[in-house]
Order: structure tokens, then C-alpha cells, then sequence
């Protein structure tokens, strides 16, 4: 049985699954890089995908845009999929000058300006951080790829159109690298579910630089990503 946003049933969604916000990446992952892929869902258009990919079991969904968005999606993945890791693959705006259009950067630690996590009553403050098998095996793959990344801390941003116009300057001054909007609210359920989770994406954009890759690019481009997550996601099963 599904649930209110996934048709899908047990058994249907493998172990690990990358997680795009865009679906229609979701689509292009699972035509591109997937054999005998299958569609598990397409409930308010969110496609989600399984297939195989170098004879392991691989899923593929989206996510939409956000940590709340993200929060439901990877949530019903681990709870009523048993799904053991997630590996969101993104878009991300540079932050640090040496970060260059197409880049990769791998999330150690995702900063946020999101509540989140005020629903676990913490009487401090959480630091959302990846699970450090995912992130080692990324890093293994990166480097087995040839692909060069960068590896440090990001920002979950709740907002895109921000009116502070120093929100950017205070973020980059902490050397964060890199600013999106999902990987905090992963990083926090699968903490609190006592699961994996790992966010890699790519610089689609750098708010210092005025560069930006196009719609198209950022839909159907990002291989050396997908790459490295499929061989972390082959490694993890």
C-alpha cells in the first residue's frame, strides 16, 4: 500500500536511492544511466524510478524543491520503504571565489537558516552532517572518476529571493561553500531515523560571479555527479 504521495509498493523501491529535486532528472537518470527501469510512481508528477545499475538494485525519485518537500519524500523512503540510504544530487549556488561553474561539491555538513529541526525539542543547536560511510565512498568514487570535488560545508537555505542583501556575504565569510535548499532537512530525518544520508551537487550557478548554467544544462547535464553517486550507491550494496 502507498502512501498519500507515493503509489508505490514494499519491495518496489531499492535499498538506495538517489534523490534529485528535479523529477525530470529523475526521468533522465533513469533512461541514461539505468537498465530495465521501472516507474513506481508519478503521484503530483514525482517521478520515481528502479532499476539496476552494474547489476545492483537503484532507485531514482524527485524530491522537489525544499527541505519540507524533501522532509515528507525522504521520510515515506525510510519508513514505510525501508529504504537505508538516500543520496540527494542537486544544483547549487557557488559561494567561495575558487568554486567554478560545474563543479562538485560534496555536503560533509549542511548549515541551515530553516526550523526543521525545532520539532525535536533539542535544547541546543543540531549540526546536520552525512553519513560518513556515503561520504567516504563518494570520495573514493570521485577519485577512481578522475572527477576533482570539493568537500566542506553547505547551506540549506529556506529562502532563493532573499531580501537581506548580506544574507550571502555572512555565509561566505564562514567558508560555506555552497547554498541549496534540501540537504539539512535529509540529513536531520535520517539522523532521527537512524539512517544514511548524503548530498552531492553541482555549482549551476555562482552568486558572485553573475555565471549560470541554462534550464536545459541543469536538467540533463550533471553527469560527473550522477556518476559519482550510482558508483557510491554500487559500493553501498
Amino acid at each position: 500500500m502507498g502512501t498519500p504521495h507515493n503509489s508505490a509498493s514494499k519491495g518496489d523501491i531499492a535499498k538506495v536511492v538517489l534523490m534529485p529535486g528535479d523529477p525530470l532528472r529523475a526521468k533522465y537518470i533513469a533512461s541514461e544511466f539505468l537498465s530495465e527501469a521501472e516507474l513506481f510512481n508519478e503521484v503530483r508528477g514525482m517521478y520515481g524510478y528502479t532499476g539496476t545499475y552494474k547489476g545492483k538494485k537503484v532507485s531514482v525519485m524527485g524530491s522537489g524543491m525544499g527541505i519540507p518537500s524533501i522532509g515528507i519524500y525522504s521520510h515515506e523512503l525510510y519508513t514505510c520503504y525501508d529504504v537505508d540510504s538516500i543520496i540527494r544530487i542537486g544544483s547549487a549556488g557557488g559561494l567561495q571565489d575558487e568554486l567554478e561553474l560545474n563543479d562538485v561539491v560534496i555536503a560533509q555538513g549542511a548549515s541551515t537558516n530553516s526550523n526543521y529541526a525545532s520539532q525535536f525539542n533539542l535544547t541546543g543547536s543540531i549540526a546536520p552532517l552525512a553519513d560518513f560511510e556515503l561520504l567516504m565512498k563518494a570520495v573514493q568514487s570521485a577519485q577512481e572518476l578522475d572527477v576533482k570535488i570539493r568537500v566542506g560545508n553547505i547551506l540549506s537555505s529556506d529562502v532563493f529571493y532573499n531580501a537581506d542583501s548580506s544574507f550571502n556575504d555572512k555565509w561566505k565569510s564562514m567558508g560555506v561553500l555552497a547554498v541549496e535548499m534540501e540537504a539539512a532537512g535529509l540529513y536531520l530525518n535520517a539522523s532521527k531515523l537512524s539512517k544514511k544520508a548524503l548530498c552531492i551537487t553541482t555549482i549551476s550557478d555562482h552568486l558572485y560571479k553573475s555565471e549560470q548554467l541554462s534550464p536545459q544544462e541543469r536538467q540533463t547535464g550533471f553527469n560527473n555527479m550522477i556518476n559519482i553517486a550510482l558508483e557510491t550507491a554500487a559500493k553501498s550494496l
